[in-house]
């Protein structure tokens, strides 16, 4: 009962394996989605709506924010398949792991704060609009630009915030004090990365936000 075809249901997931993963599959699936992507849009019509203004940095940093959201979004897969794996072990065989949980754990906290710039690029945070929708157009860039002025604010002190528990890690090589011992200071180097990809995001909008509201004042 503690085997599926031959292979031990209790084995334990290399750390090699998980951090691997992490990176490699979900490029692959990005991949993939993107082939299904193209055949699709060979049917349907583009996008009626006016590009918003940028330049060079502005297409980098919202491609880097693309692209990282992206990744983390097809962690949840992982995720899922850590538990179900976990459930099946547990349940059917009475072998639980001792890794599957905390990897799935770890997942979704790495997931929260990567996944933060691909939603700021999106607009998808949630927002107290009752004032925001009473505005005019340009009133409401204006209060995107005074926004993302305290944003920074978050931005950085999580970038510096981050560094400092990062570094306090790698120096020891922390691991979590569960049976399966991961590497924790990845998972810190990581929430520092997701700050900065959210300063890069809030600066990519800032950006476009001041150029609209400056079009905006001139048409008016």
């Amino acid at each position: 009962m503690n085997q599926i075809a031959g292979i031990n249901v209790g084995f334990v997931l290399p750390h090699w394996a998980y951090w691997g993963g992490l990176m490699i599959i979900p490029i692959i699936l990005i991949i993939w989605s993107y082939s299904l992507e193209k055949k699709q849009k060979k049917a349907g019509a583009g996008s009626t709506e006016p590009p918003l203004p940028s330049n060079g940095f502005t297409k980098v940093a919202d491609w880097i924010c693309e692209h990282s959201g992206q990744i983390v979004a097809f962690w949840t897969i992982l995720a899922v398949v850590c538990y179900t794996y976990e459930v099946i072990a547990r349940y059917v065989f009475n072998k639980p792991t001792i890794w599957a949980q905390e990897a799935a754990y770890l997942i979704f906290g790495m997931q929260y704060v990567i996944a933060g710039a691909y939603t700021y690029k999106w607009k998808a945070h949630v927002a107290v609009d009752i004032l925001y929708n009473k505005l005019p157009v340009r009133g409401r860039r204006g209060m995107d630009i005074f926004c993302s002025l305290f944003s920074m604010v978050f931005a950085v002190t999580l970038i510096g915030t981050c560094y400092g528990f990062f570094r306090k890690s790698l120096a020891m090589r922390e691991i979590t004090v569960e049976t399966w011992q991961i590497q924790y200071y990845p998972v810190k180097g990581l929430m520092m990365v997701g700050g900065i990809l959210i300063l890069l995001a809030i600066f990519s909008k800032l950006y476009k936000d001041i150029k609209v509201f400056n079009q905006l004042g001139r048409e008016s």
